[in-house]
């Protein structure tokens, strides 16, 4: 299992926000280059990075926060939040950003995430955000009729690296993830899955690591990172020692 730190950039600072609310923003860092190298630090071995601006914009909004963390890590960065066409996604992977992260543009142009899958294979990744079992779009802004499930069978057999997987309803508040529509989804597609929104604890982590969790790639957290409540030395080492036991 991989775990994710998540950076969520608005005005280009490190934010958390509370059920995907842009006026619910907590900063907590307004160095986005060393939240990146702290999280490097803390041995982390990838970065989930979302420029909410640009999510709502639909385009880059905060490029210059984005390429202060590529500067400031040695480590892999999944980048979302804006990126809607083809050449924006080049430009991105261009930059060093090791896979783009597809939102909006999978729910309203399937056709186009089928064709950058071939362009850039291994490259380009599917997050699904649903709200009360829907799939938000445009930030979360919209709800459109589409389940998770019915969204992600849509890319089955497109190359898909991953689908990362934000229950809305529990993102920035702690509640703990979502695991069991996180498995149905999982088990739905043959897509790599990773679980998002609402992971609180080492609890969560100790969940994450349970046999039926095997067929997940990983989770992302944010809030219990940034505030204590998850301690990032705890959590690597049950996640090491649980690929060494497995090896």
């Amino acid at each position: 299992m991989i775990l994710f730190p998540a950076i969520d950039l608005k005005d280009g600072q490190c934010v958390r926000l509370k059920l995907g609310d842009m006026d619910q923003a907590t900063v907590f860092n307004d160095n986005p280059g060393a939240q990146a190298r702290a999280f490097e630090d803390q041995g982390f071995e990838w970065l989930h990075v979302v420029d909410l601006n640009g999510a709502f914009a639909g385009e880059s909004v905060n490029g210059a926060a984005v390429d202060a963390i590529l500067g400031a890590t040695k480590n892999p960065v999944q980048l979302g939040g804006g990126i809607r066409t083809l050449e924006h996604i080049e430009t991105w992977l261009d930059k060093g950003i090791s896979r783009v992260i597809l939102g909006t543009v999978a729910v309203r142009d399937p056709d186009l995430v089928k064709e950058a899958c071939r362009k850039f294979p291994g490259k380009v990744a599917v997050g699904i955000d649903a709200k009360g079992g829907h799939v938000a779009v445009e930030g979360w802004a919209e709800t459109s009729e589409l389940t998770a499930v019915d969204l992600a069978r849509q890319f089955e057999d497109a190359g898909v690296a991953a689908i990362i997987y934000t229950d809305i309803d529990r993102d920035g508040v702690l509640k703990g993830l979502n695991i069991p529509s996180t498995l149905d989804l999982a088990r739905a597609v043959s897509i790599p899955v990773i679980a998002s929104g609402g992971l609180a604890s080492i609890d969560d982590i100790h969940r994450l690591l349970e046999p039926d969790c095997a067929i997940l790639e990983g989770a992302i957290s944010g809030r219990a990172l940034y505030d204590g409540r998850l301690d990032p030395k705890e959590a690597m080492e049950l996640i090491l020692a649980a690929r060494s036991k497995a090896s």
